[in-house]
């Protein structure tokens, strides 16, 4: 019989991780734009605001990880939400840049603890035999959210005032505590339970899950220059108006795929998802890069969708395959490797583009993300066949 997945914690789940990262999504687009112009920062300085919250969160999550499995679920997913939600409420008397800062640092805490507790939450309320769909579904939160939270943020900027910002994210920070108290999760065994609050040195990473966040780093690197730079591409050729759809365009196909992808990677094995993900990002990318036409600057915005959507989900759902009894520390070892492939990639992607243009960094981008099909089956999946083999058929038995 088919175990339920679309239980009443999983939906909690997925709910309160979508409001967390679309406070996330309207901020990180609003937040240069309020400092250069309601704090009179330079332009150069203003990328500050993303540096130092992605830097705590990067900082917090190896320990947040561990506590996760010491501390228990909740405890710390009730502490990551108040953090979070009282943090948003303090942009309303950020006066100075300096004070931003400091209220970017400490949600950046909120927001690295949250997200580490709530995928080590969806591991916990997803049937293990549902494991590639269910995460898949629980990641989905996390892309509508990149989706409409600039064109949130951005609207509320044009139209109201910043006032009306902060109220919005205080509100929706709000909704994230709510609904995460409703989750509902089986308590972990006492056995499994770290004794320590401090984790050694050799804990604050998981090892057997490195491999698969390093190929995931290399992947984010690749798409930290959609993130930061397709609007500014699309304005170089021509194409502004059509840039606005073009995470409409990479959300649709996203939704549409996956109720297949997720349960083809429970069916078949990561191998058969993520090779051919991999090969669909990079086409998205060379399209990006050679588009002309509106027409083709959506249809990457889908395939980079169905590539680097798929990707993601996958790749976290393989880090929590190898560790199920330590779904704390999974998860954060992947999105701490995962960020700062990110938060570097932003940087360097800049000065590349800086010296040979945007077409040819989308273009040469493509070429490095089918180099990562090597990556991938050099440091995990050539050992995923028989693996994958032996369990499908000890399900069937």
């Amino acid at each position: 019989m088919k175990q339920p997945l679309w239980t009443k914690s999983f939906l909690n789940v997925c709910t309160s991780n979508f409001f967390i990262f679309l406070v996330f999504y309207i901020l990180f687009v609003t937040m240069p734009i309020f400092s250069i112009e309601q704090l009179q920062v330079p332009e150069s300085r203003a990328g500050l605001v993303v540096t130092v919250f992605l830097l705590s969160a990067i900082i917090i999550r190896p320990l947040s990880g561990h506590w996760v499995d010491a501390i228990g679920r909740m405890p710390m997913l009730i502490t990551a939400v108040t953090i979070f939600f009282v943090s948003s409420g303090f942009y309303f008397f950020a006066e100075s840049f300096g004070w931003l800062l400091l209220i970017r640092f400490i949600q950046g805490i909120g927001f690295g603890m949250g997200t580490t507790v709530m995928g080590a939450l969806a591991a916990d309320v997803v049937p293990d035999s549902r494991k590639g769909e269910g995460m898949g579904y629980f990641a989905m939160s996390m892309n509508l959210a990149m989706v409409a939270g600039p064109f949130v943020g951005l609207t509320l900027i044009q139209s109201y005032t910043y006032t009306t910002l902060f109220a919005v994210c205080t509100l929706f920070a709000g909704l994230a505590f709510a609904t995460g108290l409703f989750i509902r999760v089986p308590k972990l065994p006492e056995a499994d339970r770290p004794q320590s609050l401090m984790p050694g040195v050799n804990g604050l990473l998981e090892k057997s899950v490195l491999p698969v966040a390093l190929t995931g780093a290399f992947i984010a690197l690749a798409y930290s220059s959609v993130l930061s730079f397709v609007s500014v591409h699309a304005k170089n050729i021509g194409l502004e108006e059509a840039a606005s759809y073009f995470f409409v365009v990479y959300a649709v196909v996203l939704l549409l795929s996956r109720p297949f992808t997720g349960k083809w990677f429970d069916q078949y094995g990561e191998n058969i998802i993520v090779i051919p993900a991999i090969f669909i990002f990079s086409i998205g990318m060379y399209l990006l890069g050679s588009a002309q036409t509106a027409f083709v600057l959506l249809a990457a915005g889908g395939l980079i969708g169905l590539g680097y959507g798929t990707l993601v989900p996958s790749m976290q759902t393989i880090a929590l395959q190898k560790v199920p009894k330590r779904a704390g520390a999974a998860t954060a070892t992947f999105f701490t490797i995962f960020d700062i492939g990110i938060g570097s990639g932003s940087f360097l992607v800049g000065i590349v583009a800086e010296s040979v243009g945007f077409r040819s960094l989308y273009v040469n981008s493509s070429i490095f993300i089918v180099l990562i099909v090597g990556v991938y089956i050099l440091l995990h999946g050539r050992f995923q066949r028989g693996k994958h083999k032996k369990s499908v058929q000890s399900r069937e038995v």
